[in-house]
């Protein structure tokens, strides 16, 4: 069975993410879980850092100027950590990766796209940083180009708010 594919459609454009349901079940199943249940559309990109990442997910940031941006996660709470040794998954360009607070367990909801090889997230490279990478840009490399080209302000929050309209599974 093939893995599923989320189609993000920003207002910048639209990219699709192949989600690596195969080896890393519990992190894509959960992203599966909450892109259907429509809790991504209407969000923003509340982090974005060139030469670095972009994130996404925090519940707060449906209103892009919120304070609490970057600080909320899914309504079921987090998710165990999944660090399985046949999923050694660098953090390289267009990889997506669950965010964290740096504490185990503590991923829920906020993900970011990788933009260069950030090699010391790699939750097996022996750092204090433990992010799994879970899935891959399959297609719209350039949208992504395009959020992390992005002017930022103050918390590298986008000046110019940048949409997540809706992201639909395709399985």
């Amino acid at each position: 069975m093939a893995n599923p594919i989320a189609v993000c459609e920003t207002s910048l454009g639209t990219f699709k993410m192949e989600l690596f349901s195969d080896k890393m079940p519990v992190t894509a199943g959960n992203f599966v879980e909450l892109a259907k249940s429509g809790f991504y559309d209407g969000l923003h990109f509340h982090r974005v850092i060139k030469g670095f990442m972009c994130q996404f997910g925090c519940p707060h940031s449906k209103d892009p100027n919120s304070p609490q941006a970057g600080t909320g996660g899914p309504p079921h709470g987090t998710i165990q950590d999944e660090h399985p040794d046949d999923a050694k998954f660098s953090n390289e360009p267009g990889t997506i990766s669950m965010a964290n607070t740096g504490r185990p367990n503590s991923g829920g909801s906020q993900f970011f796209l990788n933009t260069v090889h950030n090699s010391n997230l790699d939750w097996f490279s022996g750092g204090p940083s433990r992010h799994p990478v879970f899935g891959k840009v399959s297609e719209g490399m350039d949208v992504v180009t395009a959020i992390e080209s992005t002017p930022t302000g103050a918390g590298d929050r986008p000046i110019t708010p940048v949409k997540m309209i809706k992201v639909a599974i395709q399985e």
